[in-house]
């Protein structure tokens, strides 16, 4: 039997704002109101949802609900319908969800309910998709799952007028979460592991979508009904987005800047579809767009929309691989199989932050990560998708990789992925002015303008975000805009336990905890892994520790269906004391933070572990 651990630990962040004041995110119009609800009595909740790197290529459950529960037991529904969610599309961003109003007061806890029926998960086998289903730990697929999550006491959740605030759930199947890709469809074992905390660390880039309502070109806003992912109908409430005199724009394919920006979205019709992507001032509760789509460069019923990378091109046919199709007719799909793209003179190429529509069809590269739109047809049980005539906007581009060399303007690495995807699957054949200058993966040329590189060390694994080189124009492979070196790659402990044990650690303590890296019950999760960099703990030479670091942290405590939270490690260390010495025995752990190979310590504000029942 083969097992392989995956990564995935999707994240839920509610976003929560009393009516009557305290920001101006744009709480006009939410949901429909609970009976009995006034401006004086009743606040606003924002959910969004967003995720963390994985090996799911894809991962669709439906949300039911999310209910927030006060002391006293009453409850109330934040989540109007049903929602589904492929958490693995959303590694690099937040979805904004829904804006309900719900009573003031102080909320204690809450209980999200996920309905697997119909999950539809995709797993990556040496580079292929396969599809995967999850069951719980007793082998049986998962269907209905209630998961209570318990607020930390020193951080309930308090709705009053002019007192906004944001509460994070957590939802970690890292530290349970393993697949048997033997077995078919792969099987996937995870049992929901849910944590939640009110004023989170990291904030990622929010995405904001929704049918056009109205546009006010002199205060730099337009207001949008929120319909979240594809969503083509449902009250979801409305949201302002704000927007500056350096937002990008894209309406019906063409671009513009800040208030020309404004004033073609003003002569679009009401309904107009809409995506903003930007950032949300953790103080005042505004959001901001960075950049704005419109019109029909959104999907909508005008034309079919795929997302994905391309992994090979020949001429104006190219193959993208576990790819998004979002049909006309409003239909989400993720397709496993290749996908053939047609290009041509007729296909207009955009990209993200660039002003103009003058990229030829030419720019698009193998690597590159891209949205098409078109019309989609099945030929001979494939899919095919014709982009011309058509658009495709390029999107930033993600690689992982080992740095070779650093010179001023440029980076030789040797990459391990793109956009999480393994790179064996990638042929780059073609990419070269010539045969001989076609980008080699072992030794990926990136182009870094004036981005500073001296400090960046050799054999260390880097992040680089950018653009890949138009087709046939290599080298330099890739334009990078942005990296991330080896000291601020965030290293990831996965460590599972079989079966149990009662003596997970030699020491714990408000310092921190101390791993038995030679424990018998450590099952096939014991490792660290540093973006491409994959550290065995059982081959260290002194037990491995976990420590607190400075601020606010979120440290979880899960048993079966229910969760409890801690801000103070030496609380939440305790707590496990007790709970190990009760008779819990501890089944897997998953933290991030800084790895200090020195010291053999791993620094962290987020841990998460799994128990046995009491």
């Amino acid at each position: 039997m083969t097992i392989r651990n995956l990564f995935i630990a999707p994240l839920l962040a509610l976003l929560l704002a009393a009516c009557g004041g305290g920001g101006s995110g744009g709480e006009e119009s939410p949901t429909p109101a609970p009976q009995g609800c006034t401006a004086s009595s009743c606040g606003t909740v924002f959910l969004s949802l967003t995720d963390a790197d994985g090996d799911f290529l894809s991962y669709s459950v439906d949300v039911v609900s999310l209910s927030l529960r006060k002391a006293s037991g009453a409850a109330v529904e934040t989540l109007p319908v049903a929602t589904r969610v492929d958490f693995a599309q959303l590694v690099d961003l937040t979805e904004f969800v829904t804006a309900a109003t719900v009573p003031n007061g102080i909320y204690v806890e809450g209980t999200i309910r996920l309905d697997y029926s119909n999950a539809d998960i995709t797993v990556e086998v040496n580079g292929e998709p396969r599809a995967a289903q999850v069951v719980g730990a007793n082998g049986q697929p998962l269907g209905v799952v209630d998961v209570r999550v318990m607020l930390d006491n020193r951080n309930h959740v308090v709705i009053v007028p002019g007192r906004p605030s944001w509460l994070e759930l957590d939802f970690d199947l890292a530290a349970s979460h393993t697949v048997d890709i033997a077995t078919t469809p792969v099987r996937a074992v995870a049992e929901p592991f849910v944590v939640a905390s009110l004023d989170p660390e990291d904030a990622k880039e929010m995405r904001l979508h929704g049918p056009l309502v109205s546009v006010n070109v002199a205060g730099g806003s337009y207001l949008i009904d929120v319909r979240p992912f594809e969503h083509r109908n449902g009250r979801f409430g409305q949201v302002t987005v704000n927007t500056t005199a350096q937002t990008e724009f894209e309406v019906d394919g063409q671009t513009y800047t800040g208030t020309a920006g404004l004033e073609a979205m003003a002569a679009l019709s009401a309904g107009a579809p809409t995506a903003a992507f930007g950032v949300l001032d953790r103080s005042e509760r505004r959001f901001t767009a960075e950049r704005v789509h419109a019109g029909t460069s959104v999907p909508g019923p005008s034309h079919d929309a795929l997302r994905g990378n391309v992994i090979a091109r020949a001429g104006d046919t190219l193959t993208v691989r576990g790819a998004t199709l979002i049909r006309r007719s409003g239909s989400v799909t993720f397709i496993r199989d290749d996908i053939t793209l047609l290009v041509g003179d007729d296909t207009g190429v955009t990209r993200d932050g660039q002003r103009g529509n003058d990229l030829g069809d030419e720019a698009i590269s193998v690597g590159q990560r891209i949205a098409a739109f078109g019309e989609a047809s099945e030929q001979n049980g494939e899919v095919v998708f014709d982009a011309n005539p058509g658009r495709v906007r390029l999107h930033l581009t993600h690689l992982w990789g080992t740095l070779g060399t650093a010179n001023p303007g440029s980076l030789v690495v040797d990459l391990a992925s793109i956009d999480g995807r393994r790179i064996e699957i990638f042929d780059f054949a073609g990419t070269g002015a010539t045969p001989a200058t076609d980008a080699d993966p072992s030794s990926y040329e990136i182009a870094t303008g004036s981005l500073g590189v001296n400090d960046l060390t050799s054999g260390e694994p880097i992040r680089v975000f950018g653009f890949v080189t138009p087709f046939g124009n290599a080298p330099p492979d890739f334009e990078g805009r942005t990296f991330v070196d080896f000291s601020d790659v965030r290293a990831i402990m996965n460590i599972g336990w079989g079966a149990g044990t009662s003596a997970p650690f030699l020491s714990m303590g408000n310092d921190g905890l101390t791993l038995d890296n030679d424990n018998p019950d450590l099952g096939l999760r014991h490792f660290i892994f540093i973006g491409p960099r994959v550290i065995d703990i059982t081959t260290l030479p002194a037990p491995p520790r976990i420590g607190p670091a400075n601020g606010r942290g979120l440290y979880a405590i899960g048993q079966p269906l229910r969760v409890e939270v801690y801000s103070d490690f030496g609380e939440f260390a305790a707590r496990l004391a007790e709970k190990l010495s009760g008779g819990a025995e501890a089944m897997a752990l998953s933290t991030g933070g800084a790895w200090d190979a020195g010291t053999g310590t791993l620094t962290t504000n987020r841990l998460s572990i799994r128990l046995s029942a009491d």
